[in-house]
């Protein structure tokens, strides 16, 4: 999957289930967290899921209805060995074998086994009735969540951001980053621009707001009001212009905060008092 996953977590009867989009459309949830409910060797759970008749039929007519790609001999031969006692599948062969999309494997530290939410509940049905029912009750919270921050206005603000960033990356490259330096150097030069916008709107580096929100995905963008993204659009494209004047990161620091502010305050709906402080308590208000 090409695009950077959102990640989240539901919560059910004290177990931890991730979940994942790339696209806020389609869920992918963790079968390795809800196998654990059963079990605590989760891949064998998984695994027995699979090898069932039914799963094989229920698997084979999802990919039917969603994946082009899909290798239909291959799964005929599956459907005809399931349920037999020297029939085994996994995900990685169901995977490999038919070329399949509903079910993913990941490595690394939050790695495991994730389905399709349409195949993620009918695993938990399998589990437990109930253990399904608390994961669909928490699933619903996440996506009443998602459908009010991604609001089309919302959505909206945060697009024209993301153009005006390049827009903003494009003065840094013309006018900031000498022909000798690194790949590594010019990434560390856009992430300190970057920051220096976070500064002045936010009050604090990405980072800062990592550690102080450890429990959110995303970035402190994704959690920013409507107004604060249409401020941020504006910003970056007065920080490129800065820029192609000359102007030292220190000035264009001081002139963004003073316009982030009159924005805030000509949209209305923002209050001075909500927004933080620079490091050392310093405004630069006029």
């Amino acid at each position: 999957m090409a695009n950077k996953p959102i990640k989240d977590t539901i919560h059910a009867k004290g177990f931890d289930i991730g979940i994942y989009t790339t696209d806020y459309e389609n869920e992918f949830i963790s079968l390795t967290d809800i196998a654990r409910y059963k079990s605590d060797m989760p891949h064998d759970v998984v695994k027995n899921w699979m090898r069932s008749r039914e799963t094989i039929e229920f698997l084979g007519i999802w990919e039917s209805l969603h994946n082009p790609n899909f290798k239909q001999v291959e799964f005929d031969l599956f459907r005809k060995e399931a349920g037999l006692n020297a029939f085994t599948m996994s995900p990685t062969k169901w995977i490999e074998s038919t070329n399949a999309i509903g079910i993913v494997t990941k490595a690394g530290r939050y790695g495991g086994t994730y389905a399709h939410s349409d195949i993620a509940l009918e695993f938990a049905s399998w589990v437990s009735a109930e253990f399904k029912l608390y994961i669909m009750k928490d699933y619903q919270r996440l996506r009443r969540d998602e459908s009010s921050r991604l609001s089309l206005a919302w959505n909206l603000h945060r697009e024209i951001a993301k153009l005006n960033y390049r827009v903003h990356t494009d003065a840094i490259k013309d006018n900031l980053i000498p022909p000798e330096l690194t790949s590594t150097q010019i990434s560390y030069k856009y992430a300190s621009e970057a920051d220096m916008l976070n500064v002045a709107l936010f009050g604090k580096t990405a980072k800062e707001w990592r550690d102080e929100n450890p429990d959110k995905n995303g970035n402190m963008r994704d959690y920013a009001t409507l107004n604060q993204l249409l401020v941020l659009a504006n910003m970056e494209s007065y920080n490129a212009i800065l820029i192609e004047q000359g102007k030292r990161m220190s000035e264009r620091l001081v002139l963004i905060r003073k316009q982030a502010i009159k924005q805030l305050q000509t949209l209305d709906l923002v209050s001075l008092d909500n927004l933080p402080k620079l490091p050392g308590g310093d405004n630069n208000e006029e």
